[in-house]
This record gives C-alpha cells, structure tokens and sequence, in this order.
C-alpha cells in the first residue's frame, strides 16, 4: 500500500465523515425548530422580507404579561 492509495482512503473518509456530520446537523436544525420556551423561531425568518409598515407582525404583541 503506497502513500497515494493510503491518501484517497483518507480523503474518502473524510468526506464520508463530513458529510454524515453535515446531514446530523440539518436534522438537528430542523428536528429541534423550538427552544424551551416553545418559540418557533422560523417564523422570523421571513422578517426582512415583509418590513413594510403595512405588513401584518410577525409575533403579535400584547400588554398583558403572560405568567
């Protein structure tokens, strides 16, 4: 086994690696959409897309303290 052959099954292990990792993540990113305190933060992320003034807000706001 030369140093090149012993190369490209490092490379592919890395990326095999790199890859499952990078699935784990996505899953983890949308598996988990809410925190502890139950906000779902996705729905900010259309906040800068609808900024007019006229546009409806995104988490309705009240005077009230929730307890």
């Amino acid at each position: 086994m030369d140093i090149a052959q012993l190369q490209s099954y490092g490379y592919f292990a890395l990326i095999t690696i790199l890859v499952i990792s990078l699935y784990a993540y996505i899953y983890h990113l949308y598996n988990a959409k809410k925190n502890a305190d139950g906000v779902d933060y996705e729905s900010y992320s259309n906040m800068a897309l609808k900024d007019d003034i006229d546009d409806t807000p995104v988490a309705p706001m009240s005077d009230d303290k929730e307890k």
